[in-house]
């Protein structure tokens, strides 16, 4: 059982996004309380997505090296064309979803580092897949929010990366020795069994930036950790994005691809958007009953999370009954966790047997 698990906790929307928009959601969905949510009812009754769905009812994902400039770029296209940016997701994902006023410890996130990563790749104690799995099953669970956002309010999202593209950091970990075969093995096959449910970005933009730029950049970022990544590392994550994601992704997405300073010039990013026809992929295919079936399983985290937990055992991710009956028992120990939210006296609750 992987320690993903340990936190039986994921929810039901992305409300945090949610509330941040301007555009109007649909009505049978939102509630403070979430207690109307959409569903087969709601679709019985008349709800449809598609009315919704305006030119820029898209999702584009931003992708590129590490400091390559795409989160300048998927901020201003965001506010360029009037839609959500969602920067890149990092471990603690989770706990924004599930709003916690601070980081809870990384025992529930992964029991994993990034800083540890770049401190020491090869760590003997599996640190370096164990980040790279919780991290698939992060931006799995952010392109699921984006999804959500899309069908249920008809805005298109931007994002930093997506599942789609996170192989490239498989590829490039195993080349440089981080990782065994049996881990791109055990990520390949999560993959195989989760991906395939979800629609892929309509726009793929690549930020070409040499690795020797992107080094530069990461040894004048001031952290003692970045400062670590190794030139290799770099040339292999740009060599993954060439010859491997960007040929992949293009049947069934569109890509545009600029260097770092062409990707500066927002206006002309938004002019070659315009030019596209988005004619490609399986989104051109969908209708009201699709979307439907999409929407309920977006809106369903853990049934999201549970695509991740395969039946194999690999010493980097899994743990026994034991550690898990440990694990689980200590989350549930922490301040508002035993019960619903609202239900827990610990966490300052008032009023609970008047709910």
């Amino acid at each position: 059982m992987a320690l993903r698990v340990v936190r039986l906790f994921v929810p039901t929307g992305a409300a945090a996004f949610r509330a941040g928009a301007a555009v109007r959601t649909a009505g049978i969905h939102t509630s403070t309380v979430r207690n109307l949510r959409y569903g087969w009812w709601a679709y019985a009754l008349g709800e449809r997505t598609t009315p919704r769905f305006k030119e820029n009812s898209k999702i584009f994902c931003i992708d590129g090296n590490l400091a390559s400039g795409k989160g300048a770029l998927a901020q201003k296209l965001a506010d360029k064309m009037g839609m959500l940016y969602m920067p890149e997701p990092d471990v603690h994902y989770l706990d924004k979803m599930t709003g916690e006023k601070v980081p809870l410890d990384t025992s529930y996130n992964g029991n994993c580092s990034l800083e540890k990563f770049y401190m020491d790749p090869k760590a003997s104690d599996g640190n370096s897949y164990r980040l790279q799995s919780w991290m698939y099953l992060m931006r799995l669970l952010q392109y699921t929010d984006a999804i959500e956002h899309l069908l249920t309010t008809g805005q298109g999202v931007v994002l930093e990366r997506s599942p789609f593209s996170d192989l490239v950091f498989v590829e490039a970990m195993f080349k440089q020795g981080y990782i065994r075969k049996e881990c791109v093995d055990h990520y390949n096959e999560v993959k195989s069994v989760s991906l395939c449910e979800f629609l892929p970005p309509h726009l793929v933009i690549y930020v070409d930036s040499p690795a020797e730029e992107v080094q530069k950049k990461l040894n004048a970022s001031g952290k003692p950790y970045l400062q670590k990544v190794q030139i290799d590392y770099l040339k292999s994550i740009e060599t993954s994005y060439k010859k491997t994601f960007l040929p992949k992704i293009s049947e069934e997405s569109e890509v545009l691809a600029y260097d770092t300073t062409q990707a500066q010039d927002i206006e002309r990013v938004a002019e070659d958007i315009d030019y596209l026809k988005f004619e490609k992929g399986p989104w051109i295919e969908q209708d009201d009953v699709t979307f439907h079936h999409m929407r309920m399983l977006v809106e369903d985290k853990q049934k999201v999370a549970n695509m991740t937990a395969i039946p194999r055992y690999i010493p980097e991710v899994t743990i026994g009954a034991h550690e898990f009956d440990k694990g689980f028992y200590s989350f549930k120990s922490l301040p508002g966790k035993r019960y619903a939210e609202g239900y827990n006296e610990d966490a300052g609750d008032k009023g609970i047997w008047l709910k």
